[in-house]
């Protein structure tokens, strides 16, 4: 075998770099939790003891975790002063949650698959899935937070707006089933925004739909807001004006039940709203970074929840704008489009 040994020299370098921000993913999740990213941007320039006594936390620990994110370029480090700091643009990344661009919440989802790897390395042998309520606590906080930025900065503003007709029958009064809602993060921020509609949030994971539940208490929705356990095909129909789907049809088991149930349960002018991952057609479109990052959680979270479930039909994160066309026409949905994208997403409608 012939060895190139700048090529090999490259592909070192880039394995350095993935050990590093392996290891460093639980720091992030580190930093995330104990509010030291939050305090650092909030008061920085800081010592280590100055971020330690701040956040009430080990002077040590906190240098050691100060010298790792310097490492990383998460975080500045001036040798003058001792002191670290936080730039814009890193703070919007990992310190402010509302932000746009917000990461945070990376280190619970990495460390979900970390602690889940070895149910997974046996379905690999098996064929077999691994379902959500198989799956570690933290998959499931990780999971809302992590998607929670998207929706609070797109789907409101731009989403709904590019679907037809569906704001104004949203502010007239409208009944919406938000299908696979996990913690309710898209059904709150529809109900806060949409006050004389209601909505109904299902999900066949008990765990989460507590929290929802929760959630929807703190926010004082009232009446308008409802939160049940169902699956994709059980929950009840009724007449909905609006059925969603946000990031959860290709986790099912069987997407074209779920899309068929969806057109019973609407009225007879009723959308669909379809939010998945960015995706092209064909594999080689999607090897890139975005598709990286999906390409893996889909074979460590996706693909064994759909497996899990009846038909197993796996579409995979990666399924793209054909397939899923093709899942709706299937159910009966046949007036399908691209209503709008962003670099993570497809939004597509789907109508009777």
């Amino acid at each position: 075998m012939d060895v190139n040994p700048d090529k090999l020299s490259s592909f070192m370098g880039k394995m350095l770099g993935e050990f590093g921000a392996a290891l460093n993913s639980s720091l992030v999740m580190i930093g995330d939790k104990l509010g030291l990213y939050r305090a650092l941007s909030a008061k920085g320039p800081l010592t280590p003891d100055e971020l330690a006594r701040a956040t009430n936390t080990s002077e040590r620990y906190v240098r050691e975790w100060l010298s790792a994110q310097a490492a990383s370029g998460y975080v500045e480090y001036d040798a003058a002063s001792g002191k670290f700091s936080m730039l814009p643009e890193q703070a919007l990344a990992l310190a402010d949650e509302d932000s746009p661009y917000f990461m945070g919440a990376i280190g619970d989802l990495v460390s979900a698959t970390f602690l889940d790897e070895p149910k997974i390395a046996e379905a690999f042998k098996t064929g077999k899935g691994v379902g959500w309520n198989r799956r570690s606590e933290c998959l499931f906080c990780g999971t809302a937070r992590f998607f929670r930025t998207g929706y609070k900065h797109h789907l409101v503003q731009e989403w709904l707006p590019a679907l037809d007709g569906v704001v104004e029958k949203l502010k007239r009064g409208a009944k919406v089933a938000d299908v696979g809602c996990g913690q309710g993060v898209s059904t709150r921020l529809m109900a806060e925004a949409f006050p004389k509609s209601r909505f109904f949030g299902f999900d066949y994971h008990a765990g989460s739909i507590e929290t929802a539940r929760r959630s929807a208490d703190e926010a004082r929705l009232g009446e308008r807001v409802r939160f049940d356990v169902h699956s994709a095909k059980s929950y009840p129909a009724g007449d909905y004006d609006l059925i969603c789907f946000f990031d959860c049809l290709h986790d099912m088991g069987d997407p074209v039940g779920a899309m068929t149930h969806a057109r019973e349960a609407m009225a007879a002018d009723g959308s669909c709203l379809l939010v998945e991952p960015f995706a092209h057609d064909r594999l080689e479109e999607n090897l890139n970074p975005v598709g990286r990052v999906y390409y893996a959680a889909s074979t460590m979270i996706c693909t064994p929840a759909s497996l899990d479930q009846e038909v197993g039909m796996a579409l995979g994160a990666q399924a793209g704008e054909a397939r899923l066309r093709d899942v709706a026409q299937k159910a009966g949905l046949k007036r399908f489009r691209r209503a709008t994208e962003t670099a993570f997403n497809l939004i597509l409608e789907a109508r009777v």
